[in-house]
């Protein structure tokens, strides 16, 4: 019998710098990096689960009516074996200073086209980046 894979809710962003790079955060004792964000409460929308983590993790307060809905997508999770991610990712330019705090151990803005030799997160590297990638060149 094969168990089906345990299911983690979490909002996330799409930071973007006013150099076009996007932020990623890697967390405390992991390898991966991914989009800042986090698990959403139960009785939490999940803009504003967004807003809560990124305060918390990057000492971050943005206005929830400047985080733009982008879409729902699902991928393995990066650090949990057996589970699925199913986020809300929100897009968010931002040209405020970041600082890692909380669980967070590292950030690092990179460019879209040229990711250096890092983990990536599979939400990460095979949906949100592709996605962004594909944005920019849709002419708007």
């Amino acid at each position: 019998m094969t168990l089906s894979p345990q299911i983690i809710r979490i909002a996330a962003a799409l930071l973007i710098g006013p150099d076009g790079r996007t932020l990623l955060v890697r967390k405390r004792g992991t390898l991966a990096f991914m989009q800042p964000g986090g698990k959403i409460e139960p009785d939490e929308q999940p803009v504003q689960a967004l807003a809560r983590e990124l305060e918390e993790e990057l000492g971050l307060v943005i206005d929830t009516n400047d985080a733009r809905y982008l879409g729902h997508f699902s991928a393995p999770a990066a650090n949990e074996p057996g589970h699925v991610v199913d986020a809300e990712i929100f897009l968010l330019d931002i040209e405020a200073a970041v600082t890692p705090a909380a669980e967070i151990e590292e950030v690092l803005w990179v460019e879209v086209d040229n990711v250096p030799g890092i983990v990536l997160a599979p939400l990460t590297r095979d949906l949100i980046l592709p996605f962004y990638r594909n944005a920019l060149k849709t002419p708007a």
